[in-house]
């Protein structure tokens, strides 16, 4: 009888712990998500990702932001599950200037950098000591004196473009004597009538009616490094929700919408 009884007690904790075990599991793979994307083309493509999430029963509730500096804090909050608006030297530089513990999950797009104008149609009628606006976070703005050093408009210190840590104060040439004015890159294309040229990401462009494609006097190549992607706290990178998250923005059907839909200002990054 009390070998019996063993038996049955083990059995009955076996099941326990199993019934634990998938319990556990069915709470980590909520099936609800807060996604932050950034204003623009973010909100359009998050159509389509939700529309593909929910014929895999997960339902996104898409948060919508105007700010660079907003949802990576609202991540690590826990006001929001994952984002997906940044690249890595992006997050790699909130990371450590604000103690974040946030984390790349899976490749979304990338976004070629543009510089945009209103007073001249051509780079080659840049005039000299014209204004160039550039963003004023360190790594758009090092990405936006890349790009000028690119069209041969600047020279800059060769260890600052190793590292990727470009400011204004890294320019050792500057022929035209332009004079580079640093903001935050939802002001840019505000301030375009001020400007004889700004550096603008594609998701303010697009909002201010400009195209890459068709207005840009300077573009990044599509082959940039600067992927976008899906962010997560690290306690969250191995939940079977993230998993899920990113297989629907990888799908076919999203990458066939972005090919169509931007023709070139965004490119799948998967």
């Amino acid at each position: 009888m009390h070998t019996t009884f063993r038996r049955r007690t083990l059995a009955l904790a076996t099941l326990a712990a199993a019934l634990f075990t998938g319990s556990t599991a069915l709470a980590q793979d909520k099936n609800t998500l807060k996604v932050g994307v950034s204003v623009g083309n973010g909100e359009q493509i998050f159509e389509v990702v939700k529309k593909v999430a929910a014929k895999d029963g997960l339902n996104i509730q898409v948060v919508v932001f105007n700010d660079y500096q907003l949802p990576n804090a609202a991540l690590a909050s826990g006001d929001l599950d994952a984002n997906a608006f940044q690249h890595q030297p992006f997050l790699d530089n909130q990371n450590k200037a604000r103690g974040f513990d946030i984390v790349p999950v899976g490749l979304t797009i990338t976004a070629p950098l543009g510089f945009y104008s209103r007073k001249i149609k051509s780079i080659d009628q840049l005039p000299e000591g014209a204004s160039v606006g550039i963003q004023n976070d360190p790594s758009n703005g090092n990405r936006a004196l890349l790009l000028l050093q690119s069209a041969g408009l600047i020279t800059l210190k060769p260890e600052a473009v190793k590292n990727n840590t470009a400011t204004p104060l890294d320019v050792v040439s500057n022929p035209k004597k332009l004079k580079l004015v640093a903001l935050d890159a939802a002001q840019l294309p505000r301030s375009l009538d001020d400007l004889t040229i700004a550096s603008i990401n594609n998701d303010y462009a697009e909002k201010a009616g400009l195209s890459l494609n068709k207005d840009a006097v300077i573009k990044e190549s599509a082959k940039s490094p600067y992927a976008n992607l899906i962010a997560v706290r690290r306690a969250d990178k191995d939940k079977p929700w993230a998993k899920r998250l990113v297989a629907a923005y990888q799908s076919p059907e999203v990458k066939s919408f972005i090919e169509t839909q931007f023709k070139g200002s965004l490119v799948p990054a998967f």
